[in-house]
C-alpha cells in the first residue's frame, strides 16, 4: 500500500518538490520501506519519538518538524540534518551552542506563523527579521528558508504571503531557497503557490491514531 501511495503522490508533483513525510506514530517497519519507494527524508514532531526510532531506521535523513523545547535540543542535534521549526532566538541560540560542541553546521528553517494562530508555533511576520538576523550571525547555523503550517482552509493570500516572504529572504540569502509548506490536505495548493518541500502524512500512511503516542 505504501509503495502505491508514494507512486500516486509523486505522479502529481513537479520534480523539484521534496517529500519529507511526517512520520508521527508511524511504525519503524513502515518507515524502513520509504527508501525502496524513492523517499530518503522524513520528519518527526516529537523528540522522544525520534529517539525511539533513530537506531532502528536505515536510509533516512531526519528532519525535526515539530515544536522544539530548548532543553531537548541536545538530544537531536547529532541525529537530524535539518531543524525546520526554529521560531525564537532562544532556540536558535541553543542549537548553535549544541552544534558548536560537536563541530556541526545545522541547516535550519525559520517557522513562521503566517496564519497568526495562537495554537501553533512560529515567529510572527513582524518579528521575522530579528530572528533571521540572529541566525545569520551564528557560525553553526545555516539558514535554508522558511517553514509554515497554515490554517485548515487557509485563503490563497496566506500561501502567497509565505512565498513572498521566502522570496524576500532569498534576495538577501540566495541559498535560503526552501519553502516548506503543505501537508496531505493542502500540498497541491501549497505547490501551486511555490512550495518546494511538502510534509505529507495520512496520504501516505493512512489515518493515524495519535492517542497511542
Amino acid at each position: 500500500m505504501l509503495k502505491q501511495n508514494v507512486e500516486n503522490l509523486i505522479s502529481t508533483l513537479p520534480k523539484k518538490v521534496r517529500i519529507v513525510p511526517a512520520t508521527k506514530t508511524v511504525a519503524v517497519d513502515v518507515i524502513n520501506q520509504l527508501p525502496s519507494c524513492g523517499i530518503t527524508e522524513a520528519g518527526e514532531n516529537k523528540v522522544q519519538e525520534l529517539l525511539e526510532k533513530f537506531d532502528h531506521v536505515r536510509g533516512i535523513s531526519w528532519h525535526f518538524i515539530g515544536n522544539l523545547q530548548t532543553n531537548k535540543v541536545k538530544y537531536i542535534v547529532d541525529k537530524v540534518v535539518m531543524i525546520q521549526s526554529v521560531d525564537r532566538i532562544a532556540l536558535a541560540q541553543e542549537i548553535e551552542k549544541r552544534c558548536a560542541k560537536i563541530d556541526k553546521v545545522m541547516d535550519v528553517l525559520i517557522e513562521v506563523n503566517i496564519g497568526r494562530e495562537e495554537s501553533k508555533g512560529g515567529v510572527l511576520v513582524e518579528n521575522f527579521d530579528e530572528l533571521k538576523d540572529f541566525i545569520l550571525q551564528q557560525k553553526h547555523l545555516r539558514l535554508k528558508g522558511i517553514m509554515t503550517v497554515l490554517p485548515i482552509g487557509a485563503p490563497d493570500e496566506l500561501y502567497k504571503q509565505a512565498f513572498e516572504l521566502k522570496e524576500k529572504l532569498r534576495t538577501e540569502v540566495p541559498d535560503a531557497d526552501i519553502l516548506s509548506c503543505g501537508m496531505s490536505d493542502d500540498y497541491q495548493k501549497a505547490i501551486g503557490f511555490g512550495s518546494d518541500m511538502i510534509r505529507p502524512g495520512s496520504i501516505l500512511f493512512g489515518q493515524r491514531n495519535y492517542d497511542k503516542v
